[in-house]
């Protein structure tokens, strides 16, 4: 990674393209000034994996492979722009699944060699923050920002742009993880999320006794795969004793579970670092009853709450463009030794 001189002003319109393929949505956007969204683009593998029951890592690569010209193409029509009349290329280079990430970059890469335009690795769960500066263009470091996905579940502040200090991060299952897992097990099928947070309005969410996991010596560290476990152990202890298993009970009380633990690690935080502000981001932002507890919360405790629209909060390429944005006002450019980095932490450099 190169630092270069900031040779931008806040007032020139800076257009970025930017690729996500960290997962199994083949995405590419163009955003202009880290704010704006000028075309949003995304093509989703779900219909494929969910005949798996979750998402193939081979499969998904290769379809990102077929899909991903035609993704950026279109970006670049929706926005009214050829490639040449954008400022810099930018791609998701972590975290995610490895191959899927290399198609992405690999792609990127050649857009900006071949347009001879500046290219910018992005982190996967910084984008996810910096959809809100979309959904919120008012919205300024510092606040705290909780990110729940499917692979990620972290607290953090943000101190300014693309600088984090991280609260809490998930010890085990994410809690998008936790709710594929246990939708697979009451026989909903993937994606879990969405079908456990639809079919819980029909549930009791007190009416099976589940934990809510501290971690000893992390006050806010996030485990999951406790509740997933406890779930499974009634769900065989009910199988045994021969009882009926009311299936919206299960998804309404596990969905409960989750939510009083991320609110709960959220607002302890909020009030001790005495932050007023939270922004939500990840796919279980888009979670209708999580939005809810975090509105109600909010407005008790006098908190503003930033939550970007669903088409945000999955993955997407609006969120790399923006926070593109922001790594390049700091001088970040990339050479064309970017790689894949599946494991790469939130505020780590490549």
């Amino acid at each position: 990674m190169n630092r270069g001189p900031v040779i931008l002003s806040w007032e020139t319109e800076m257009k970025i393209l930017a690729i996500e393929s960290s997962c199994d949505e083949t995405a590419a956007a163009v955003v202009e000034d880290g704010r704006r969204m000028l075309s949003n683009v995304i093509s989703s593998q779900i219909d494929i994996h969910t005949l798996y029951g979750g998402v193939v890592p081979e499969i998904a690569s290769r379809k990102h492979t077929e899909r991903i010209n035609r993704v950026a193409d279109k970006a670049l029509s929706d926005a009214g722009l050829s490639l040449p009349e954008v400022d810099a290329v930018a791609v998701t280079c972590g975290p995610g699944l490895v191959g899927a990430l290399l198609v992405g970059v690999s792609f990127a890469k050649g857009l900006a060699l071949g347009a001879g335009k500046p290219l910018i690795g992005v982190h996967h769960i910084e984008g996810h923050i910096c959809a809100n500066y979309v959904a919120s263009p008012e919205l300024e470091p510092p606040f705290t920002a909780l990110v729940v996905s499917g692979g990620h579940t972290t607290l953090a502040r943000v101190t300014d742009y693309g600088e984090y200090e991280i609260l809490g991060i998930t010890r085990d299952d994410a809690a998008g993880e936790a709710f594929d897992k246990v939708a697979r097990a009451i026989g909903l099928g993937y994606p879990g999320g969405p079908k456990i947070d639809a079919v819980s309005d029909q549930g009791k969410d007190d009416s099976i006794p589940l934990p809510r996991a501290k971690v000893d010596g992390s006050e806010y560290d996030f485990s999951f795969s406790g509740l997933k476990s406890a779930v499974l152990n009634y769900l065989n202890s009910e199988q045994m004793a021969g009882r009926e298993i009311v299936q919206a009970d299960v998804a309404a009380s596990f969905q409960r579970a989750v939510v009083d633990v991320l609110t709960s690690h959220a607002f302890a935080a909020l009030e001790k670092h005495g932050e007023k502000r939270l922004a939500l981001a990840g796919g279980v932002a888009s979670n209708r009853h999580l939005r809810a507890a975090f509105e109600e919360g909010c407005r008790q405790r006098g908190i503003e709450l930033f939550c970007p629209p669903p088409i945000l909060c999955t993955d997407n390429a609006v969120m790399i463009g923006s926070a593109a944005y922001y790594e390049y006002k700091k001088g970040v450019r990339h050479g064309m030794d970017l790689n894949a980095y599946p494991a790469l932490k939130l505020g780590e450099s490549v």
